[in-house]
């Protein structure tokens, strides 16, 4: 008996012996999760709320539980792996490289601890206790799956299923710089588009000053930059932006200048005068100098026509850029007579009627009068002017030979474009003026086989130490040193 009530004692502050029923009655009493006892029962019944260090056997899954603080651990059961894996691409605001996706998941049958998210490829991850995980560090543009592992003290489980593949998106890489080009109070900056858009249409680019962070916007390159203030050196930056935010810079471009004036080079040269019967055309007026321009004002370009051949010849036009005239080459005003005056070139020379043979003189060259018919050989074009301008040495009108009939010899057109008469019968070979060096066209024949051949049309060339916002007519771009170099072959126009 008195072990009885040892018994009763425990549970009762009777000091008689308990009964059977308060024994049992005592022990349910105590065995409560406030005392830190195992309960059972299926997952959904475990106790709440709960309390670290409880403990609770779960009939449903087969094993018992201890709860953390935070979560039910299974006791002696290695997490199993998680499911239903789905990845989110998180791009707004991620750096060019550094993309983000959330992965959501389900906890397995023994939930883990943690959980260890990694992609594929690249191998990225991060760990976390419950889900969703972000992992950061993603390449831009780049499609990836990722798989999920759950942890506990006791190991890790197998992965998951691969989640379904997502891209992740960023900002763009940076633009490249291309070349800053001055204006008046303004600059025009090129650039090109980043190779990597971090897989965002990008929307529009954004340029910037040094110093004064005066920024444009477009959506194409060039952009044009105003409010600057004359005479200080600026450089730019581009940035790019799409719908996950703005690109780093580029590099800085070159240094700039604006100012209200820019003084450029010009080579004008005109059209060359067509040859007519014996008579060698003129060639066309050859003029460089220097000139003032506004930048942001657009100057039209007329190239001069060579002049039609024929029995009397044909005109040719002006060459004309900012007020600026190169002549046109003058025709031969007689069958045999002079080409050319000295207001367009050097004068052509005179022409011999004697009858068997017809003579006629040479056209008039830009450097040299074209030589008389003596003899029985017509006269030969004067010598075109070499010019530089381009970056090599090129001659430009050359006066046209002159041609002949009966046993005459016919003459030679002058350097820098000037076409050969046309000989007599045992000689008939002439030819025009040659296209952009404004050389005068040769002369003919008379009535045997050719008339007057047509002069070279002319050219303008224009060089500056900044490169042009626009042109148009098609103008041939080449670099000399720090030089811009735009020939005109055709009318046209061009703004700085």
């Amino acid at each position: 008996m008195s072990r009885i009530r040892d018994i009763a004692n425990l549970f009762s502050g009777s000091t008689d012996a308990a009964t059977d029923a308060e024994v049992t009655a005592a022990i349910n009493s105590h065995n409560t999760s406030a005392n830190g006892h195992v309960k059972r029962g299926n997952t959904a019944s475990r106790p709440s709320p709960s309390v670290s260090g409880d403990v609770y056997m779960n009939t449903q899954l087969g094993y018992p539980e201890f709860y953390n603080g935070t979560n039910w651990l299974a006791i002696g059961a290695v997490a199993t792996a998680p499911s239903s894996v789905v990845a989110t691409n998180v791009g707004t605001g991620r750096a060019y490289n550094d993309g983000s996706a959330s992965v959501a998941f389900v906890a397995g049958t023994v939930p883990g601890s943690t959980y260890t998210i990694t992609s594929s490829p690249g191998s990225y991850y991060n760990t976390g206790s419950s889900s969703p995980i972000v992992v950061t560090g993603l390449q831009s543009n780049t499609s990836y799956t990722f798989t999920a592992v759950a942890s506990n003290v006791y190991g890790t489980s197998a992965a998951s299923a691969a989640s379904a593949s997502i891209t992740a998106t960023t900002v763009s890489q940076a633009p490249t710089i291309g070349t800053a080009t001055a204006g008046n109070a303004q600059a025009s900056v090129t650039f090109s588009a980043p190779a990597n858009s971090g897989g965002s249409s990008i929307t529009s680019y954004t340029v910037t000053s040094s110093p004064g962070n005066i920024t444009a916007s477009g959506s194409s390159s060039p952009i044009v930059v105003t409010g600057l203030t004359n005479d200080t050196a600026y450089t730019f930056t581009v940035t790019a932006t799409n719908a996950n935010g703005t690109s780093a810079s580029s590099s800085a471009s070159n240094s700039v200048t604006p100012s209200s004036t820019i003084t450029v080079d010009y080579l004008l040269v005109a059209g060359g005068a067509g040859g007519r019967n014996y008579g060698g055309g003129g060639a066309g007026q050859v003029t460089s100098n220097s000139t003032t321009l506004i930048p942001g004002t657009t100057y039209a370009i007329t190239v001069g026509a060579g002049g039609t051949g024929g029995d009397t010849g044909g005109a040719a036009t002006d060459t004309t850029f900012n007020n600026i005239t190169a002549n046109k080459g003058l025709k031969s005003t007689t069958t045999y007579g002079a080409a050319g005056t000295s207001g367009n070139g050097f004068v052509g020379g005179n022409g011999l009627n004697a009858n068997n043979p017809y003579l006629g003189g040479g056209g008039g060259g830009a450097s040299a009068a074209g030589t008389n018919a003596s003899g029985t050989t017509s006269g030969s074009g004067g010598a075109g002017l070499a010019n530089s301008l381009t970056g090599s040495s090129v001659t430009y009108g050359g006066g046209g030979g002159a041609g002949a009939e009966g046993n005459g010899s016919r003459g030679t057109g002058g350097s820098g474009g000037g076409g050969n008469g046309s000989g007599p019968i045992n000689n008939p070979g002439g030819s025009a003026g040659t296209a952009n060096l404004g050389g005068g066209g040769g002369g003919g024949d008379g009535g045997n086989t050719n008339s007057g051949w047509a002069g070279g049309s002319g050219v303008a060339v224009i060089r500056s130490l900044q490169a042009a916002i626009s042109t148009t007519g098609s103008p041939v771009l080449t670099t000399s040193g720090s030089y811009y170099i735009y020939k005109f072959n055709n009318n046209g126009s061009i703004t700085f």
